[in-house]
């Protein structure tokens, strides 16, 4: 992935109200740190959205490069592999991370589902977490330790699929304990230092025996070069394993970032079914990483919907080891992390797309681009409900530009519009335009660009300066197939 770097302000120019909502975790702040987050972005060179929009060229359409649609998932038997899969790409190792894979029997057909990664005395962390009113044992886990540490020196991280240990209670809490005090006693660690992950089937107790009792197998496993591994081993209903990577460099020197994720199903923004992990090399302070995180998950993570449905257990992590030659960064708006912020975006931006690709059932990738909104809040807010509106995404699998469904759902969001000065565009195609058909509308035009895998919806909405960007996909009888037997 190979991004220009922009120019950006110094720390000392960053908004201190952003700064200080930022480094918290995200679930904690809920929506006023999205408006303390807004003129942040827009410091850092409108980083929020303006880089987002960039990155998302490299996913224009091509000539149908996605592998047959026959090719079976490595992830839930009977899965077909998604027409709209990326490969996965060649990821060096961090150094100071060493993982390994291995089977707990969480699933019972023959696959690993359980990951371990171990990292470097000193790392720093940062997440962010599901804002959903249950969330899960391990979720708690992870926001209680981390506010304990400061996220100073985290050493591992444990990944289980096929068992959410969501609304499990008292006994879900008490099974996640039990596997971090293993884990600390065979790594030589704090329980506090151990974070803690998982994916599947929601009310299902963790049998904790199940990860503890592979734990010396998984300690001989450990290697730098297993992320391909690591990404297959956190599948549920994914058909294929997701994965990014970037070079940065940070005072001139070098740092590698690279990161994995899973997630097809329940995807929406304030996080998704999902599960991401990223790691680098640079040497970055908790609270500046925490910062870093908080920010790029609403450009990336939070600017995707596959079903508009919330999960219990979405996590993202970011570690950072320190054992690069860079020297140490405390503030994230040091001028010294630019080329490190946008690399780093990238990063999260390429595995968030890369979940819409893989959404249950997809057969269609859908950039949705909301301009002339009183806020880029509302340009969001916008932009979102159309995305999830079932009408427009069954219009968008049976390949019908019935942009009468985008006009419904723009006006359902409930924000400012001018329904005169309101126009709709399907790639370089007006649909509409000041609040009626366009003179120059072609059904047969309309037709032939719907057919294309990757399509572009633009709305301008006629109010305002804001702009939005969400990333969806179609809806199809495949994702009612796929949910219809998921515990089976």
């Amino acid at each position: 992935m190979t991004r220009k770097p922009g120019k950006t302000s110094s720390a000392k120019d960053l908004p201190a109200k952003a700064l200080e909502a930022a480094a918290k975790p995200a679930e904690m702040v809920g929506h006023a740190m999205e408006r303390a987050l807004d003129p942040l972005t827009s410091v850092l060179k409108r980083a929020a959205l303006t880089r987002a929009q960039k990155q998302g060229a490299q996913f224009d359409p091509a000539p149908d490069p996605a592998p047959a649609a026959a090719e079976a998932a490595p992830g839930k038997p009977g899965l077909a592999v998604s027409p709209l899969a990326v490969p996965f790409p060649k990821i060096a190792p961090v150094a100071g991370v060493e993982i390994a894979t291995a089977r707990a029997g969480f699933y019972k057909h023959d696959r690993d589902d359980l990951l371990v990664m171990t990292f470097a005395e000193g790392t720093s962390a940062a997440g962010v977490f599901t804002r959903h009113g249950v969330g899960s044992a391990p979720v708690d886990w992870c926001k209680r330790q981390l506010g304990v540490s400061k996220g100073l020196d985290v050493r591992a991280l444990v990944v289980n699929a096929g068992c959410a240990n969501s609304f499990t209670g008292k006994p879900g809490a008490d099974a996640v304990r039990r596997v971090a005090t293993a884990v600390g006693k065979r790594f030589d660690c704090r329980q506090r230092d151990v974070m803690m992950a998982s994916t599947g089937v929601i009310g299902v107790l963790l049998d904790d025996a199940r990860i503890t009792n592979r734990l010396a197998d998984v300690e001989a496993r450990l290697t730098p070069d297993g992320w391909d591994a690591a990404a297959r081993a956190i599948m549920t209903t994914d058909t294929f394993a997701k994965g990014a990577e970037a070079t940065a460099t940070i005072d001139g020197v070098k740092v590698r970032i690279a990161g994995i994720a899973k997630g097809s199903g329940m995807i929406a923004p304030d996080m998704a079914t999902m599960l991401a992990f990223v790691a680098t090399d640079a040497n970055i302070a908790p609270t500046a990483l925490q910062t870093l995180v908080s920010l790029y998950a609403r450009t990336t993570f939070n600017a995707v919907t596959v079903d508009g449905d919330r999960s219990t257990n979405d996590t993202l992590l970011l570690f950072a080891t320190g054992q690069s030659e860079a020297p140490r960064i405390h503030r994230a708006g040091d001028r010294r992390l630019a080329d490190f912020r946008e690399k780093l975006e990238g990063v999260l931006l390429d595995l968030a797309l890369q979940l819409v690709r893989d959404g249950e059932g997809a057969s269609k990738f859908v950039k949705i681009t909301v301009t002339g909104a009183e806020s880029h809040a509302s340009a969001r807010k916008i932009a979102r409900t159309v995305a999830e509106s079932p009408l427009v995404k069954t219009a968008f699998a049976g390949e019908d530009a019935n942009w009468g469904r985008i006009v419904m759902a723009v006006g359902r969001a409930d924000e400012p519009v001018n329904r005169d000065k309101m126009s709709v565009t399907f790639g370089k195609l007006v649909a509409a335009q000041d609040g009626m058909v366009a003179a120059n509308y072609s059904e047969a035009k309309m037709s032939a660009y719907m057919k294309k895998q990757e399509l572009e919806v633009g709305i301008d909405v006629g109010v305002g300066r804001g702009h939005g960007v969400i990333w969806t996909c179609d809806l199809t009888k495949q994702y009612v197939a796929i949910n219809g037997d998921y515990r089976s």
